[in-house]
């Protein structure tokens, strides 16, 4: 018991009067951490500078490559996104909010109708090397090649599901740099039926599920292709039309020095 007593009051005793170490070990540990801090600092500085180096050089890239816009305001309301590291950029509503995660290059949706969104796909350099988005053929050609795209993607293994599907509008587009783009535009509408099991189609009647018009643009650089598609519902299309006339407008590529293999567009030459 008495030998308890002792080890408490032992362990005690440094809490209540804390012993000081020697001045020459805290002169060791003071140099220590000065040189901590130091290394730490140097590291940092050297990360941000190296970080804002990149950024320079590549906004200096943007700039060689798209001198018109280099310095050009985006409209009010919209904001510019470039993308650095694949070679793109485009305006885009600044109420927008990007969602992380969706599988694509960048996705942004508008927030207060989340089927009214936009995102870029780009090929992967390993799939085809394209010249030109001429490539996929006419314009029509490339809307056909979309559409059965979409529809595929779109795909459902319910029963009772009929999809209906147009062309609306397919044009080739020559900007001021010279630079081709193809112009697609269409509409995809679902229908199913509550029924999916009646024995006639009395028994099934189908009705609209959803009904959702799309519009991209084609373009090529760095021997990828590049699609910025965007989607809303037909019954809020018109309304949205001008916002996404200003977001194919503004799409444009340039040169890049580190091709993406994160994404992959399907489109592929021959196909």
């Amino acid at each position: 018991m008495a030998r308890a007593s002792s080890i408490a009051t032992h362990r005690a005793t440094p809490a209540s009067t804390p012993r000081r170490a020697p001045a020459i070990q805290r002169a060791v540990v003071a140099r220590c951490d000065a040189r901590s801090r130091s290394t730490t600092t140097t590291t940092t500085t050297r990360r941000d500078a190296m970080r804002a180096a990149l950024s320079a050089v590549a906004l200096a890239r943007v700039a060689i490559a798209t001198p018109a816009r280099a310095f050009e305001r985006p409209p009010i309301g919209f904001a510019r996104y470039t993308d650095a590291i694949d070679g793109y950029g485009f305006d885009r509503p600044s109420a927008w909010v990007e969602v992380r995660g969706s599988g694509n290059d960048v996705f942004f949706r508008d927030a207060s109708e989340v089927e009214t969104n936009a995102f870029v796909a780009v090929s992967s350099p390993s799939s085809s090397a394209y010249e030109s988005v001429e490539d996929l053929g006419t314009a029509e050609d490339a809307a056909k090649r979309v559409l059965e795209q979409y529809v595929g993607e779109l795909m459902s293994t319910r029963l009772g599901v009929r999809r209906e599907k147009e062309i609306l509008n397919a044009r080739r587009r020559t900007k001021s740099d010279g630079k081709v783009y193809y112009d697609v535009e269409v509409r995809i509408s679902s229908y199913s039926a509550r029924n999916q099991y009646g024995l006639t189609a009395e028994d099934r009647p189908q009705t609209l599920e959803w009904d959702r018009t799309l519009r991209s643009a084609l373009g090529t650089e760095n021997g990828k292709l590049y699609e910025l598609r965007l989607q809303s519902p037909t019954a809020s299309y018109e309304k949205n039309s001008k916002i996404f006339d200003v977001m194919v407008d503004s799409f444009r590529q340039f040169e890049a020095d580190t091709p993406s293999v994160s994404s992959y567009i399907g489109l592929r030459i021959g196909q």
